[in-house]
Order: C-alpha cells, then structure tokens, then sequence
C-alpha cells in the first residue's frame, strides 16, 4: 500500500473515531489524532496525548506549554465510566463537580466521597459539608 493511500485512511479512520462513545474510545485511543501545537482545537474534540485521551473544554489555537496535561482549563482527560478519579483542584466551572460525582480523597485507595453540590470546588477537607463520606466498598 502507498504511503499516500494509508494517509487517506487514516484521515477516513479518524473521522470515524470521533462518534465512538467514551468507553469506546478509551479502548483505541491511537485512533485519535496527538495534541500539536500550532494547532485550532473546538470544543468536545477529543486527542491524544502520553497515551491519554483528553476532551477540549475550550476552543483555542494550542501552542508549546499547553500540552493538556499542563492546562485543565482547555483539557480534561476522558476517564473509563464508574472510574473514581482522585480529587484535585478544580480550575472552573468546566471541570467543577457536581452532585453525585464520588472522588477518592485525599488519594488513591483511601476515602471515597460523593458530591452533595453542583459546581463543588472545595475538596472534603476544605468544606466537608459538601461532601457525604462513602460507607463500604468503594462502588457502593
């Protein structure tokens, strides 16, 4: 196969990945184009970047330092469905949780808790009344 032929598909293939739901796309991640700077991202677009896949939270035209990673504001990692994240800062409204979202904290294998609020940016420690602790396993 010509190298040009291949790049067609891949363009083809590409395109195809961006209607796979989340727990899809998870699994086939290399479907998904890397992050480059110099490069126009929209809204709900999703890359990939470390072996990650990110969504773009806001449009913007990336540059060198904005590997998602290094800026929650423009990206937010896509994470498996029912996979309990480990609480962290959140930047805005864009990554703010929200009534029901359960997080481990202070880390990993620890404590579970779950949101009493819409747009919670205080962790269970700054502000516990937003917070319900969760009792038994942690899917529970």
């Amino acid at each position: 196969m010509k190298r040009s032929h291949a790049l067609k598909l891949r363009a083809r293939i590409e395109q195809a990945a961006v209607s796979l739901p989340d727990e899809d796309a998870l699994e086939a991640v290399e479907l998904f184009p890397a992050w480059k700077a110099e490069t126009a991202y929209t809204v709900g677009e999703r890359i990939r970047y470390g072996g990650k896949l990110y969504r773009c939270e806001q449009a913007h035209t990336s540059q060198a330092g904005w590997e998602p990673p290094n800026v929650p504001a423009l990206w937010t990692e896509v994470a498996e469905p029912g996979e309990i994240p480990v609480w962290k800062q959140p930047t805005g409204a864009q990554d703010a949780y929200n009534k029901g979202d359960r997080v481990w904290y202070p880390e990993k294998d620890t404590t579970v808790y779950v949101s009493l609020l819409d747009s919670n940016i205080w962790s269970p420690g700054q502000y516990p009344q937003g917070w319900e602790k969760v009792t038994g396993s942690a899917s529970g």
